[in-house]
């Protein structure tokens, strides 16, 4: 690393949430009076080591304009895609005329608003010298089964299980090169995914277990508790 190595954010946001149930998308309800992606966005600024954090948006998207947040110097939109490679790599693209290769990109969740800044100086400060990155994980605790049609094949052995968190941190360049080599592929549904497919081995750096994925309504609750817990 050189003195010039930036931080770049990123966050793909222009997903509809059809799980939640609800009239919006669900990085747009309402979490401890202000919108999900606002806190998680409020996160990601509490950590101070970004140079702008690229926001990939829905064209048709009616709710982000409303946000104060949009308004923030370090927040940049950036037209998000079909897929949530398609969104990142949007992202990366827009700011690719400040950006150099070797700077590091963190890719985070919209839905994820847990997420605490001492989180983010862990995942930086493990992989600073990284060749390729790495991505905050959880390990398995629970008993894991291999299941087809409703019945269990077998038992996975969850000491080689862990759970895919975010931010998920790789250089520029290399991020770049590989969501576009593999655009189109199914398999790539992290960033982690497409460095994957490229040979390479990310790292993977321990996670809080309050860096929750606001997926299903009850989610909403807890992700409340946490935060006033942290």
């Amino acid at each position: 690393m050189t003195n010039s190595t930036k931080f770049w954010a990123v966050v793909p946001a222009a997903g509809i949430g059809k799980r939640m149930n609800a009239d919006r998308p669900k990085q747009y309800l309402e979490l401890a009076g202000k919108t999900v992606l606002e806190q998680t966005l409020l996160r990601l600024l509490q950590a101070a080591v970004f140079e702008t954090i690229a926001v990939a948006i829905s064209k048709e998207d009616p709710y982000w304009p409303e946000l104060e947040i949009t308004r923030h110097e370090k927040i940049l939109i950036a037209d998000g895609g079909k897929e949530r490679s398609n969104s990142v790599l949007s992202a990366l693209k827009a700011i690719r005329d400040r950006a150099s290769d070797n700077d590091w990109v963190l890719v985070h969740d919209a839905a994820r608003p847990c997420i605490t800044p001492a989180d983010i100086h862990h995942l930086i400060n493990n992989l600073l010298n990284d060749d390729v990155g790495g991505i905050l994980a959880l390990s398995s605790h629970d008993t894991l089964k291999n299941v087809q049609d409703g019945s269990i094949l077998g038992t996975l052995n969850r000491i080689h299980i862990w759970r895919a968190l975010t931010p998920q941190m790789f250089r520029y360049g290399m991020l770049k090169n590989a969501l576009e080599a593999a655009e189109g592929n199914p398999a790539v549904t992290d960033e982690a995914s497409a460095l994957e497919l490229k040979g390479l081995q990310p790292k993977i750096v321990e996670g809080r277990p309050d860096n929750i994925k606001i997926t299903r309504p009850e989610d909403l609750a807890l992700a409340q508790f946490y935060m006033e817990q942290q």
